[in-house]
């Protein structure tokens, strides 16, 4: 297991919200100089533990405005059956996230669509049609309260 230390955690805070601080702002704000932060962050990415720098774009701004969050059930959950479902379900650009979870329900999708007429077609033709499925329940997304809110929060050192 890595070690992280109290620089490494309030460095990691700080990207989350913001990966394209700059590095000088990055340490002052983390009290390190401009090296030992560059240094930090490229251990970071090669150990794996800043995965990705992505961008969270607005859905309402990109024609997708609903989001759904989808519980599927599937008929059998050997793992052969469990890693199909993962590799088709995630070919679809609806998709947004997909999660293995625990409990009743074997799958949590995140689909983003623009509207329930476009929703209903992804789940007829993504869901409905894979022998795989048992059953799905569909959870309507009404407010966004922390994704969308997060470039706008004031950054905690």
């Amino acid at each position: 297991m890595i070690t992280l230390d109290e620089f490494d955690r309030r460095l990691l805070a700080l990207v989350r919200q913001d990966n394209l601080l700059p590095a000088r702002v990055l340490a002052e704000r983390v009290g390190l100089s401009l090296s030992a932060v560059l240094r930090r962050l490229r251990r970071l990415r090669e150990e794996k533990i800043i995965v990705a720098d992505i961008a969270i774009v607005d859905p309402a701004l990109t024609g997708s405005a609903l989001t759904m969050h989808v519980l599927v059930q599937m008929q059998q959950a050997g793992p052969q059956t469990m890693d199909a479902f993962a590799r088709q379900i995630a070919r679809h650009a609806e998709i947004t996230g997909v999660w293995e979870v625990t409990g009743d329900d074997d799958f949590l999708l995140k689909v983003q669509v623009g509207s329930m007429e476009e929703y209903d077609a992804f789940t007829r033709r993504a869901l409905g049609e894979d022998k795989g499925v048992h059953s799905f329940t569909t959870m309507i997304t009404i407010r966004n309260i922390i994704e969308n809110d997060i470039a706008r929060r004031p950054l905690r050192d």
